[in-house]
């Protein structure tokens, strides 16, 4: 914290009073930094450095292609430390129900379609290779470490069949679309302007057209009805302009959601 309150004397935030926000689930912290009506936010990424320079990228690109980012104000790379602009404190977790989810999705699913309008070409790329590292982290972490199973031949060739039968199908659908890779309900805020917001996006990859939905639609965090989830990710597709049909494309958004949930699993 003396780091953080030296570097603010440099600013013009010195006289802002300073209170923690929120941390996520790395090494970040985040403070709220206020005068009168006045409020930014601090990211304090001072534990993992490296993570500044993508988010400072990708913030750039979705920028551009108009998604609703916070503004970077102020710069710190020797320490960590960012003031980016604050959105709030109300996510859509927070406000998501049965009356207004359809609607809120939907404003959701337009900030999707602008991020897959972004120049992806410096992002790595969600292969095949790397949507099994993702999903190989089930039989370790969960069936081997969590349930303490021993898995015979016949077990790990079957698990193995499977998971590649998903990356296969993963694989047939459109790819080469910027993937935020955590488009769920605890990563998109509404703003005080009642705007949605998109944070959390410095891991984004190069990938497949269905998978920001599939965070967005399939959230471990909350639950709709099955026929309504079908409704707007079809909504989705016509948005786009997909020639696909209805049983192609849910076929796609299903695999999708395997892949992530196996990963989640693990």
């Amino acid at each position: 914290m003396n780091k953080i309150k030296a570097w603010l004397e440099q600013t013009i935030y010195k006289d802002y009073d300073i209170k923690i926000a929120s941390s996520d689930a790395s090494f970040r912290k985040y403070y709220r930094l206020t005068l009168e009506e006045k409020s930014v936010l601090l990211m304090d990424s001072s534990l993992e450095i490296d993570s500044l320079k993508p988010f400072i990228d990708v913030t750039s690109k979705l920028s551009c292609v108009g998604v609703n980012v916070p503004i970077i104000l102020e710069k710190n790379l020797v320490d960590g430390f960012l003031i980016i602009s604050d959105f709030g404190d109300t996510h859509y977790l927070d406000v998501l129900n049965e009356d207004d989810f359809k609607e809120l999705y939907k404003k959701a699913m337009l900030e999707i379609i602008k991020m897959q309008k972004s120049n992806v070409d410096f992002l790595p790329i969600y292969d095949k290779e790397f949507l099994h590292f993702e999903m190989d982290l089930m039989s370790e972490w969960y069936l081997k470490l969590k349930l303490e199973l021993t898995l015979n031949a016949t077990q790990i060739k079957l698990i193995q069949k499977s998971l590649n039968a998903i990356s296969d199908v993963v694989l047939t659908q459109p790819q080469d679309v910027f993937v935020h890779r955590d488009f769920h309900s605890r990563n998109i805020m509404i703003t005080p302007l009642k705007e949605t917001g998109v944070i959390d996006y410095q891991d984004a990859m190069n990938g497949a057209i269905t998978y920001d939905l599939v965070s967005l639609l399939k959230d471990c965090y909350i639950e709709f009805n099955r026929s309504d989830i079908e409704e707007l990710a079809l909504a989705f597709r016509d948005k786009k302009g997909l020639k696909t049909s209805d049983k192609e494309f849910l076929k796609w958004f299903d695999f999708m959601g395997l892949q992530r949930h196996i990963k989640v699993l693990g």
